[in-house]
């Protein structure tokens, strides 16, 4: 019913910066808050950052002034800013949506199926 298809991971240099975009597809009515999580090897995801529908934002303390989440709601899609990046930024990264299908009254969460950041020299 709904999709959620992820872009712009790659491989990157220390210091250098991507941009991931997450496109929400399917039987929308609305979305309410969206946003990044990472997962490493052998660890769990964490989240990265969050933006709700009035553009309210939250963000790890280990990305805070280096990412930065934004969303276009018209577009349904929210993308992730990240400059300065670190090898321990290295990860998955999985966006999150919480989604009202057409037809009915509540939200439910949907995840992207993850891109691959890696920051190496």
């Amino acid at each position: 019913q709904v999709q959620l298809v992820e872009s712009g991971g790659g491989l990157v240099q220390p210091g250098g910066s991507l941009r991931l975009s997450c496109a929400a597809s399917g039987s929308i009515l609305s979305i309410g808050a969206m946003g990044w999580y990472r997962q490493a090897p052998g660890k769990q995801r964490d989240l990265v950052a969050t933006i709700h529908s009035s553009g309210t934002t939250t963000y790890a303390d280990s990305v805070k002034g280096r990412f930065t989440i934004s969303r276009d709601n018209a577009k349904n899609t929210v993308y992730l800013q990240m400059n300065s990046l670190k090898p321990e930024d290295t990860a998955v990264y999985y966006c999150n949506a919480n989604v009202m299908i057409r037809g009915t009254s509540y939200y439910t969460p949907y995840w992207g199926q993850g891109t691959q950041v890696t920051v190496s020299s």
